[in-house]
């Protein structure tokens, strides 16, 4: 699967870094956090899936996430 990124995140940044051996501006590598996987069983999930079955369609937007 292609994943397209839609906003150039830097792959490395300066920050400062508070290990007792460093203790100084370094470069760190930085990552994008994912989304873990839902749980079928919380409660918002069930309200939805309970609204969602049966005739009427779409009852709520279906969110794409840009970024």
């Amino acid at each position: 699967m292609l994943t397209l990124n839609a906003v150039n995140i830097p792959k490395t940044r300066k920050t400062y870094c508070k290990g007792k051996e460093c203790r100084k501006h370094t470069q760190h590598k930085v990552t994008q956090y994912k989304a873990g996987k839902a749980s079928l069983y919380a409660q918002g999930k069930r309200r939805y899936d309970r609204k969602q079955s049966g005739y009427g369609g779409q009852t709520k937007q279906i969110f794409h996430k840009k970024a």
